[in-house]
């Protein structure tokens, strides 16, 4: 008989908020959850749907309050769970001990003088005037030449300096073959990579030899590691075929996977090989969109016919719009919480999910299905080549290669980068179209072999 041994990590805290007065969900607002006296642990935002939230935390006493800056200079917490609480409480107590998830009631109310406030629209001019203020003083220096040491509450703060060098990766990977393309992913990565790297990891679709093994990966090669989870919450319509659990988790929980402070992340396939230095697209310009994706290749003209995006709803849709792949996205995670992007996605897909026939693409096919509401920087096309749609004479340029398969191959909406007149094998394509896949592939083998 076998033998296991189970270890409990964080019990789930749930929420509702909610205005006082208005009983409106106060969209965008902060929520963090820290044991007494100690630094916050978590943190997360408030979304229109319901007014939900959701913290994790391990057994024991904890505080849950607003976050420093913009929600606590608007709003103070006025009750939970039914109980008035002081408008100078330093937050609320909260004890986790149930293994069935906590849902908790919290009502929020606007500070006196700051009823007319926009939580999330004045952020962006409080940005605005920030970075006027910041010229302004640059100006004066350059001008004056005054040797000025700042204060560290009136300068950008080292943190965030810090944070702009590091090059934020998230990914996904289910299987021990993609996991295997997802270590190949990481070592071109980190290979090109001119500042830190820290790669993002859903939690839960990771193998256990795969986690035993990412602390001797990030040892060897340098870089930082994070495993981050979301329950899926029960309100949201509900996959049940994994692919499809993957890929909703890869477009629709973008403002609450990560920790409030990262600013911009990449997403890049696990099957994918990196020929550049990622720090170019972290520092591109999106012109105001809160992400970036490359459009599909239009130069492999054999294709033609394959192209879906060419042909009746998407083509009346996109008006014009190129139609743009999933494998490769960037996100400006700051913009896209502000203008509320994740309420947005989840409306629409709330709607569209309950007919089988839409989203048979959902990662890809939501967001080129929202560009008229969440407007999409189109990247540069050498940003993403793969062989199916791309022209050879194309390949030389290319930043990055896809492999992407097809999970369902009579579904010609599901088609990404596979070849539908070909069934070559992953491996073998990857080692055929790739040439130094197989030398990442060999290093990896040695590194596992020395462990």
């Amino acid at each position: 008989m076998g033998h296991r041994e189970y270890e409990l990590e964080n019990l789930l805290l749930e929420g509702h908020c909610f205005e006082s007065g208005t009983g409106n969900p106060p969209r965008g607002l902060q929520f963090t959850l820290a044991a007494e006296n100690q630094p916050i642990v978590f943190d997360t935002i408030v979304m229109a749907n319901l007014g939900y939230f959701q913290l994790k935390g391990s057994p024991g006493s904890w505080i849950l309050n607003l976050r420093e800056g913009r929600s606590s200079e608007l709003f103070q917490i006025s009750s939970y769970d039914g109980v008035e609480v002081k408008p100078d409480s330093t937050g609320v107590r909260i004890l986790m001990s149930s293994f069935r998830s906590n849902v908790v009631r919290v009502k929020v109310q606007k500070k006196p003088g700051m009823e007319m406030a926009d939580l999330l629209a004045d952020s962006d001019q409080m940005d605005e005037d920030s970075a006027g203020l910041w010229n302004r003083i640059t100006d004066s220096i350059s001008k004056y030449r005054v040797c000025i040491f700042f204060h560290s509450s009136l300068s950008t703060g080292k943190k965030e300096d810090k944070d702009d060098e590091v090059i934020n990766i998230f990914s996904l990977a289910s299987g021990h073959l993609y996991e295997r393309f997802l270590k190949i992913m990481m070592l071109s990565v980190v290979k090109h990579a001119s500042v830190p790297v820290k790669f993002w990891f859903l939690k839960n679709y990771l193998s256990p030899s795969l986690k035993d093994f990412l602390p001797h990966m990030a040892a060897e090669y340098g870089f930082k590691y994070e495993l981050v989870e979301y329950k899926w919450p029960r309100w949201l319509h509900q996959q049940t075929e994994k692919q499809r659990l993957i890929w909703g988790y890869k477009i629709l929980f973008l403002d609450v996977l990560f920790p409030l402070d990262v600013k911009k992340i990449i997403f890049v396939d696990a099957d994918q090989v990196v020929r550049t230095d990622l720090k170019e697209l972290m520092d591109l310009d999106l012109e105001g969109n809160p992400y970036g994706y490359t459009p599909f290749c239009d130069s492999r003209t054999e294709m033609e016919g394959y192209r879906f995006w060419k042909q009746g709803y998407w083509r009346s849709h996109l008006q014009n719009r190129r139609y743009h792949i999933s494998a490769l996205y960037v996100v400006d995670l700051k913009k896209f919480r502000r203008i509320a992007a994740g309420d947005r996605l989840r409306g629409q897909y709330q709607g569209l999910s309950q007919d089988p026939n839409s989203l048979s693409n959902l990662d890809q096919d939501l967001p080129n299905n929202m560009i008229h509401q969440v407007g999409i920087k189109s990247l540069p096309q050498e940003w993403l080549w793969c062989e199916t749609w791309c022209s050879d004479e194309t390949k030389s340029g290319a930043k990055t290669i896809d492999l992407l398969f097809v999970y369902n191959a009579s579904l010609i909406l599901a088609l990404q980068c596979n070849n539908p007149k070909t069934k070559e094998a992953k491996l073998s394509a990857a080692m055929r179209i790739i040439p130094e896949w197989k030398s990442y592939d060999d290093e990896m083998k040695a590194l596992q072999e020395r462990l």
